[in-house]
């Protein structure tokens, strides 16, 4: 169903979950695409009314020719509407696939985002990007479907950051529409129609079919994780723990270990198994609940590796903690058998566990841009 006006829906959707008056500015995802372009305006009137300030981020991934032309497009065009705006190039490798693609873009937008003060990130998505999400996970590709609220996909650089899509609800040709009585133009990407690309093949299968289905918001645990001070924590064992979660918090990992694996070690400690390892984490039964802990053995690449802390500078360490030295000459290293951090050098430095903040967002227990950073 759609909407009568999508800046009612954009304007529902941000005093959902955003702040009026905060003094930090919102990143705006902006491709040059119909979507984004929808979500700029609507998103630019929404925040004079709340007194915020927007910054829009354009990803220049360099894949196409054309990809610098469309950079500067979003940059004349938010610069006509008074917003701010930054172009973030692709420095790496050349990426080979469109997941990388992905990733890279959102690791670029997160650190831009939190450089500029941003705690929070607007995605122009659309309910067929949810149907076309749900149509390439059923044909194989590993791909997430976007939810109206949910914390950034890449981690560490996504700490303490949140995706909102308000336009979610609405359908890409009502989007179209809205443009095209504005009199707006927008950049087509001829990708959106190459069948090589999985989620091209997903437009067309759906292309002119209603589909259903509505919303759906990350479903919080009956019972809320326990936290320990070693970047450890504890969740209940039961149907639907959100234990692969558990795992990527506890072991400081990008990302949680493939489902089937969460779901076998699921069932091997409901049937009586006491502990296992798993994604660099260790799993130990105590009662009704698991213990998720760092495994101390696991050394493979970055894990637990000594860091050495540069003045001033917040840094990330195992993927776990959050260190700013005060003092030069520090290095930040694990305990004797333990994967918990101990200072080598001198005590002058503030230390964070990100475990906490990465869990509950995990979790959806941060409904709101009021109550991110405040665990942790």
């Amino acid at each position: 169903m759609e909407h009568p006006d999508l800046a009612d829906l954009v304007s529902e959707g941000l005093d959902k979950r955003l702040e009026r008056g905060e003094a930090r500015p919102i990143a705006v995802a902006l491709s040059g695409g119909g979507d984004s372009l929808a979500l700029l305006l609507t998103a630019k009137a929404w925040a004079d009314r709340a007194g915020r300030r927007l910054v829009a981020m354009t990803v220049d991934h360099r894949l196409q020719a054309a990809s610098a032309g469309w950079a500067a497009w979003c940059a004349e065009r938010a610069g006509r509407l008074g917003v701010e705006h930054r172009t973030l190039i692709w420095e790496g490798e050349r990426l080979a696939t469109p997941a990388a693609a992905r990733t890279a873009r959102h690791r670029l937008i997160a650190d831009a985002a939190r450089a500029a003060g941003a705690r929070v990130v607007v995605f122009g998505h659309t309910a067929d990007d949810g149907f076309e999400a749900v149509a390439m996970r059923e044909a194989g590709t590993r791909i997430g479907v976007p939810r109206p609220w949910s914390p950034s996909p890449v981690w560490p650089e996504g700490r303490d950051l949140f995706i909102a899509r308000p336009l979610l609800p609405a359908r890409r040709a009502q989007i179209r529409k809205w443009l095209a009585d504005r009199s707006e133009t927008w950049v087509e990407d001829p990708a959106n129609a190459d069948p090589a690309h999985p989620r091209a093949r997903a437009r067309a299968a759906l292309a002119g079919g209603e589909r259903e289905g509505g919303l759906t918001e990350i479903e919080a645990p009956n019972a809320a994780p326990v936290f320990g001070p070693a970047g450890d924590l504890r969740i209940p064992l039961e149907p639907g723990a959100p234990l692969g979660e558990a795992i990527a918090c506890a072991s400081g990992a990008e990302r949680p270990p493939r489902r089937v694996a969460v779901t076998q070690l699921a069932e091997r400690l409901a049937r009586g198994a006491t502990a296992a390892t798993l994604g660099g984490a260790r799993i130990a039964r105590e009662g009704d609940w698991l213990h998720v802990s760092r495994e101390a053995g696991d050394r493979r690449g970055r894990a637990c590796a000594p860091l050495a802390l540069p003045l001033g500078e917040a840094v990330v360490w195992d993927g776990r903690f959050e260190a700013t030295a005060h003092a030069p000459g520090l290095i930040l290293a694990p305990a004797a058998q333990l994967a918990a951090p101990s200072l080598e050098g001198h005590p002058q430095v503030s230390l964070r566990n990100l475990v906490p903040g990465r869990m509950a967002a995990a979790c959806g227990l941060i409904e709101c841009e009021a109550k991110i950073g405040l665990l942790g």
